[in-house]
């Protein structure tokens, strides 16, 4: 498996235990709204990075064979990040808008404490 794989299913590990809290609190808490923003945003944050690594490794792929690739996707993780902020806007009361967007920078945060748990890791 290619390491980018392989850190895609640690990362993947990570946030499915942070939606599982998310989870928890929309279930346990009053405040249900910022909670379900934190689900929506980190779901979609879920789908980038399934996106990323998808077009990485199909970007690594093309260089080794000397093809051309035309880009990794920045458009459609965009596109994702905007419908998510509709959505929001879209129910203001069963979403905390703020929530969707933190939950969408989620994997970007999981995959800057991934990197430096692994690079104290490797250090050791």
């Amino acid at each position: 498996m290619s390491e980018i794989k392989v850190m895609y299913t640690r990362q993947r590990k990570y946030i499915f235990f942070l939606l599982s809290l998310y989870v928890l609190g929309w279930g346990f808490t009053p405040y249900q709204s910022v909670f379900l923003g934190l689900v929506l945003g980190t779901s979609l944050s879920l789908f980038n990075l399934w996106l990323m690594v998808r077009k990485t490794d199909k970007f690594g792929d093309a260089v080794l064979q000397g093809k051309k690739v035309r880009s990794l996707g920045s458009f459609s993780r965009m596109a994702t990040a905007a419908l998510a902020v509709m959505i929001a806007l879209k129910y203001p009361d069963s979403l905390h808008l703020i929530s969707v967007v933190l939950g969408l920078m989620t994997s970007y945060i999981v995959i800057m404490i991934d990197f430096f748990l692994q690079s104290l890791h490797s250090h050791k």
